[in-house]
């Protein structure tokens, strides 16, 4: 039996669970935090890698940008299919699978992926790399939305307005001193006292 039309999403990739998958290559393996939502990823490496940094990232992850590879759908693989994942579409902000939206898993929350209408952008942070080497397969290649930051990054990568290619690249901002609080930097000795 058929899932109803508004439904066939479902027997397409990364949804679909049949023979079909038993043939797929399962270079990478993934899971969110619970453990409950398990995907394989079958290409080595993303087709791109970024850092967005724009504001529904910032909301969305709770943190001052997001970490997102892109591949196709085809390279993805849910081990049970759409069964425990949650979708959210930000542009009605509404809780159902309706692209372009955001996946995760229903009962801890972790974010998986975006769902776009022909690619995904997947999260490499809960990717389960053997090594450092492998991880390098994953380095973003730039920063996008970079305008809308919240914090400065000083890694010498391309600094994109918003999409890119598609925007002006923004120079990358000079240090102006070693006392300030940098996310992932320690904290300035002074400052825990009060």
């Amino acid at each position: 039996m058929s899932p109803p039309e508004n439904e066939e999403w479902k027997n397409k990739s990364p949804y679909r669970t049949s023979p079909a998958n038993e043939q797929f290559t399962k270079r990478w393996t993934a899971h969110c935090h619970c453990g409950r939502i398990k995907y394989w990823l079958s290409r080595e490496k993303p087709l791109a890698s970024k850092f967005c940094h724009c504001i529904d990232c910032q909301a969305l992850h709770g943190a001052p940008f997001q970490w997102a590879a892109i591949f196709e759908k085809g390279d993805l693989h849910f081990e049970k299919g759409c069964e425990g994942l949650a979708f959210y579409n930000s542009g009605d902000r509404q809780t159902h699978h309706r692209l372009p939206c955001k996946v995760s898993c229903a009962y801890c929350h972790s974010p998986i992926m975006d769902e776009g209408r022909r690619m995904v952008l997947m999260f490499p942070g809960i990717i389960k790399f053997r090594d450092a080497e492998d991880k390098k397969h994953f380095d973003p290649q730039c920063h996008i939305f970079y305008s809308q930051r919240v914090v400065d990054m000083h890694d010498g990568k391309p600094k994109w307005s918003r999409l890119d290619g598609q925007s002006e690249l923004m120079k990358e901002i000079e240090r102006e001193s070693t006392d300030h609080t940098v996310v992932g930097e320690a904290r300035n000795e002074e400052c825990d006292g009060e």
